[in-house]
């Protein structure tokens, strides 16, 4: 349901300690005797196992244990802004953050901006709070702000083949375009630039033997392991027919070659219907005392090396 997702793993963390979590709190009111208080914490609780055994099984779609951990939060922050006299309006953060990390960028404003406001001033405050509402307005535009720069950076992106468009690589035109911008950003202000160049020897031969459906689960396996363990503003872009830049911008050497040795490993561990473990050659380059086209030609060449192994 987001619109770029989390890991399993970090989404099953999630789930797992948002579940102790609750149930340490209801554990906590039911020794004190509160009774009163320990239906709503119950229910979540039941609520969030429910969403943890959703993520955990097979064949149900994302966005429903996402949906039920949303719901939860918001029934966590409805139960501690019900009891007054000293009802902190903190507690409104948790769902907010939550629907802009859980819901699509659209979703999560319409229902921040309805919700919210509903919630606190009609509900629990029916005078209208002119710093708190300035508050809340700001806390949801800085919330919006990342999500509307990943999506404008998104919307950017496409593959060489239009019939590739699923693979979020820019194109060779616009990714020499941009390693241009980085590459006088670097020499300029005096930062640290990596690329590292990636082959994906499968990739020449997987439409001809398994058919355009095969190459196209390959380019977006690259794409989906490169974006969920790489930063925002990296870029990775499509150089040739199997060939693969990835600019890492204020990357030293050291870090180049961790972000390399993270990302092999993550795509050997990728296995494919038709291609089987996918295999992928990965050389850090950076740039030296050198014009940005002697740099290009040392980008292309350290391909080409790949390429023959």
């Amino acid at each position: 349901m987001t619109e770029y997702p989390f890991s399993r793993r970090l989404m099953s963390l999630a789930y797992g300690a948002s579940l102790v979590l609750m149930v340490g709190y209801a554990s906590w009111l039911y020794g004190l005797g509160n009774y009163r208080h320990l239906l709503i914490p119950t229910f979540v609780t039941l609520l969030l196992l429910a969403a943890l055994l959703v993520h955990l099984g097979q064949g149900f779609k994302g966005y429903i244990p996402q949906l039920l951990l949303l719901s939860a939060t918001y029934l966590t922050a409805f139960n501690a802004l019900y009891h007054p006299p000293h009802v902190s309006p903190i507690w409104l953060g948790l769902p907010t953050v939550s629907a802009f990390l859980l819901l699509p960028l659209w979703a999560a404003l319409l229902i921040t901006g309805i919700l919210g406001p509903l919630i606190w001033f009609f509900i629990f405050h029916p005078g209208l709070q002119a710093p708190f509402l300035l508050g809340y307005v700001t806390l949801i535009l800085l919330l919006a702000l990342p999500r509307w720069e990943h999506g404008r950076r998104g919307a950017l992106l496409r593959a060489t083949d239009p019939n590739d468009c699923q693979c979020n690589a820019y194109n060779i035109d616009t990714l020499k375009e941009r390693l241009y911008n980085e590459f006088q950003r670097a020499a300029m202000l005096n930062k640290r630039l990596a690329v590292l160049v990636i082959h994906l020897p499968q990739l020449d031969m997987a439409e001809e033997q398994f058919g355009h459906r095969a190459k196209n689960a390959l380019l977006d396996t690259l794409c989906n392991e490169v974006h969920g363990r790489c930063r925002d503003h990296d870029l990775l872009g499509r150089a040739g027919e199997a060939a693969f830049w990835l600019v890492l911008p204020d990357t030293s050497e050291s870090g180049a070659l961790l972000v390399r040795e993270r990302l092999q490993h993550a795509l050997s561990q990728c296995v494919l219907v038709e291609t089987g473990q996918l295999e992928s050659r990965i050389a850090a380059c950076l740039p030296h005392k050198e014009s940005f086209e002697r740099y290009v030609q040392r980008l292309n060449a350290r391909a080409k090396s790949l390429a023959n192994g």
